[in-house]
């Protein structure tokens, strides 16, 4: 368990009312509404530290604090996972220095030696907001627990089957990022549209989504075929889609190496040779995908990243490694919770209510907010792979209204 604190206050403001000013090393940053991001193919470098940087190893309990609000960072900072968490530790280390906020301390336990461990522990603590944890499986154990003591939970995850009774999601949402991509197609004079989906769970779910957004849309969905993934099982589907009507636009519901595969099969088919291909927001972090000929001019939707690459820019200055993507909801989650703190009176419940803003508020990651079920509706660009990048075709809207 570490613990993190940093000596007026900046944070997350309601996008509707003006934006937030992040102060970073050598100049100011502005988080204005609805700008949004998520990094092109970087990967974590460098050695991966076992603890923060800025952090005290706390070995006995907490003492008594009166002067600020304890807030709980779950994470994995041990096992498989650590190196996300770790990264996400870190974030939250450069936001409580950036906002040199004085109500907040936080106080980091390992989800990897037990979520439901470390829940009870921050609890028995005196924490009074849990950010994390990171996995959905975590966050269902963690959620019950924190429920019963009155503290709400601001999960990492982006199961959407986790939400809701005091658990909110950060986690950036598969069923936004094709609703997205399917409208602004549907827009261009795209009407007939298909669908690879893989086999499992997530499958299952892009391809729910898919359909409900091409109905919304008003178009039509011709076909849409699981694939398991491996290169016979994608080529058969291919051909199941090439069974039927000609479609304008094909979602590859998966991430970056398995487009790379399927592209230029569909490239070789009758209807896919010419059709659009679309993607999810897992494109986002997979910079391999503007070096493939066969998905040149594909579109996705996802968070735009240019707060996030100024962010990763300092967080390799100060920790010596490039972060996780998923480290810039560390960053927001303290921004979040360090806005909601200019009004939260130390000792008493975390003001829940306030998550509802239908405003929003923005972050590294641009705009968002919280629908009723606890699941962080976030404003998404469009991008089209370019040969050897990617370029934005539709802005992000700037406002929840638009």
């Amino acid at each position: 368990m570490t613990e993190t604190d940093a000596g007026p206050q900046a944070g997350i403001l309601p996008v509707m009312k003006r934006s937030a000013r992040i102060m970073f090393a050598a100049a100011a940053l502005m988080v204005a509404g609805c700008q949004t991001i998520i990094p092109r193919g970087e990967q974590p470098t460098g050695p991966t530290p076992t603890q923060s940087t800025e952090p005290d190893t706390v070995q006995q309990g907490l003492p008594t604090d009166t002067q600020r609000h304890r807030v709980a960072l779950l994470v994995p900072m041990s096992g498989a996972n650590a190196g996300v968490g770790q990264s996400i530790a870190n974030a939250t280390t450069l936001a409580m220095l950036d906002t040199k906020t004085e109500k907040v301390r936080i106080t980091t336990y390992d989800t990897n030696l037990g979520a439901a461990a470390a829940a009870s522990r921050a609890l028995a603590e005196g924490n009074r907001l849990i950010l994390g944890p990171l996995m959905a499986e975590d966050a269902r154990i963690v959620g019950p627990i924190a429920q019963k003591a009155g503290v709400p939970v601001i999960s990492f995850s982006n199961d959407s089957s986790v939400a809701g009774n005091g658990v909110y999601l950060l986690g950036y949402n598969t069923n936004q990022s094709i609703e997205r991509v399917v409208t602004f197609a549907k827009s261009k004079g795209m009407n007939s549209f298909a669908a690879l989906v893989p086999r499992g769970t997530y499958g299952e779910r892009a391809g729910t989504s898919m359909l409900r957004a091409v109905e919304s849309a008003g178009g039509t969905v011709v076909s849409m075929q699981p694939f398991d993934r491996s290169p016979g099982s994608i080529t058969a589907a291919v051909k199941k889609l090439d069974a039927a009507s000609a479609y304008d636009a094909v979602l590859i519901a998966d991430g970056g190496r398995v487009a790379m595969q399927a592209a230029p099969v569909l490239r070789k088919s009758v209807h896919g040779a010419k059709a659009r291909v679309l993607g999810t927001e897992l494109w986002n972090t997979e910079s391999a995908i503007a070096g493939a000929p066969a998905l040149q001019g594909a579109w996705f939707a996802a968070v735009s990243d240019g707060l996030y690459r100024q962010l990763a820019t300092r967080y390799r200055a100060r920790f010596g490694s490039t972060p996780f993507r998923l480290s810039s909801l560390g960053y927001d989650s303290v921004l979040l919770t360090v806005r909601i703190a200019q009004d939260w009176k130390v000792g008493t419940p975390f003001p829940a209510r306030r998550l509802s803003d239908a405003g929003g508020f923005s972050g590294i990651d641009g705009a968002f907010r919280f629908t009723r079920g606890g699941i962080a509706e976030r404003a998404l660009e469009v991008n089209q792979v370019n040969s050897g990048s990617f370029g934005v075709v539709d802005a992000a809207p700037k406002s929840f209204g638009e």
